[in-house]
């Protein structure tokens, strides 16, 4: 009999973990994208305003805003394998919806189901990733987690838009991607069942026991605090601006189909930004990167702003690198803030702030655009992402208490 080595097995089980998790994260994260390519045609086909754009796109972070916290708390007593395919279930199925909606409440249903779905991922995935790559090398396997979702963002955006340029329906097209959701959900269930990953209840990891402690597992406050804030202000730059990108452009003369791919390159940028910024961290700590990052995407969007429509489009994927990388530094922070056994209820925290500010800066811009035009929108977004650096002092304190 062949003897297996502990080491070699451990690792090909954090490889499959890694795999399984980038792949659910691409899809649904290449499907949430998916909106921001939809909604200038969606305002088109049913004369909606900035305000209500705003609104469509509040209703899908809505619903993950809501689940967030109770994702976590039911992989304890379920398992993550059954949530993840829930997840991918319940996503395909808004999006199967939205492909029969015939108006604006339709919308709002279909996406807001698709938003329940998406909810059972990220802080499930980034849960059992962190506890199968503990200590230092969590922050590039995170990195590679996030940067995977970019990928998926990048792939179904892009798809979308080529199709649209084929000559498809946007209807179709959304038909087609539920349809797929589905599909995945059963891959992605024989794939953990075979590896027997996430299958037990009160489980966050392939090999990690039930969690015992009381509480949330936060060994400083107020660095948790403080990374929240950021994390907070960080992401509403961060979906404003991709959610109105595309509006910036046909504001500027610029055709539908071609403002679409303002955000497919910003997304594109945003796949180097996340698996590099991850690195960035290790090597040059959190608050430097995190001032360093923040600083150039601010100046970035107000380059965009000003720049002539075709030299924008050029600066786009340089810009989100730095626009979206951000999240690579303050989500890898979260393993040296929350105990090994709460990593499920920590994720889950930073998760629903992330899309709480999604749901607020979309109604918030759509009502600042109506208002002052979406040029002045996007200033005030370049501003947002300086507000972070205020921040970076308790955070630094917090991180220092917590490895005290």
């Amino acid at each position: 009999m062949t003897a297996v080595d502990p080491a070699a097995a451990e690792g090909r089980q954090a490889g499959v973990t890694l795999a399984a998790c980038c792949s659910v994260h691409a899809w649904q994260d290449g499907l949430t994208s998916t909106v921001n390519v939809m909604l200038p045609l969606l305002a088109q086909a049913f004369g909606l305003s900035y305000v209500q754009v705003g609104i469509v796109k509040a209703a899908n972070l809505a619903a993950m805003a809501l689940l967030e916290i109770p994702s976590g708390l039911l992989s304890e007593r379920f398992g993550t394998r059954r949530l993840l395919v829930f997840g991918l279930t319940v996503v395909g199925a808004g999006y199967i919806w939205l492909s029969f909606a015939a108006g604006f409440t339709a919308i709002l249903f279909s996406l807001f189901l698709a938003g329940v779905g998406a909810a059972f991922q990220h802080t499930l995935s980034s849960a059992i990733i962190s506890a199968a790559f503990p200590g230092r090398s969590a922050r590039p396997a995170l990195g590679t987690y996030n940067a995977a979702g970019d990928v998926g963002k990048l792939a179904l955006t892009g798809g979308f838009t080529l199709l649209l340029g084929l000559g498809a329906g946007w209807q179709g097209i959304a038909f087609g991607y539920g349809v797929l959701s589905v599909a995945l959900a059963l891959a992605v269930l024989v794939l953990l069942f075979r590896a027997g990953i996430g299958g037990g209840a009160a489980r966050t990891a392939p090999d990690g026991p039930a969690p015992r402690k009381r509480g949330w597992g936060i060994r400083s406050r107020s660095g948790f605090a403080a990374l929240c804030a950021i994390n907070f202000l960080d992401t509403m730059a961060q979906s404003g601006f991709k959610t109105f990108v595309a509006f910036l452009m046909i504001e500027r003369g610029v055709a539908l189909h071609l403002a679409a791919l303002a955000v497919v390159l910003t997304l594109a940028g945003g796949v180097v930004g996340k698996f590099c910024c991850g690195f960035l961290a290790a090597r040059l700590g959190i608050i430097r990167s995190l001032v360093l990052v923040e600083v150039l995407t601010a100046a970035g969007i107000a380059a965009v702003v000003f720049a002539p429509p075709m030299l924008a489009f050029g600066l786009l994927p340089v810009l989100g690198a730095f626009l979206q990388g951000s999240t690579s530094i303050t989500y890898g922070s979260i393993g040296d803030l929350i105990d090994r056994d709460r990593q499920a209820r920590g994720f889950s925290l930073i998760y629903t702030t992330s899309t709480a500010a999604s749901v607020i800066v979309s109604v918030c811009l759509g009502l600042l655009g109506d208002w002052l035009g979406v040029g002045n929108m996007m200033l005030a977004v370049a501003a947002i992402t300086l507000l972070p650096l205020v921040l970076c002092g308790p955070l630094s304190s917090g991180l220092a208490k917590a490895s005290g």
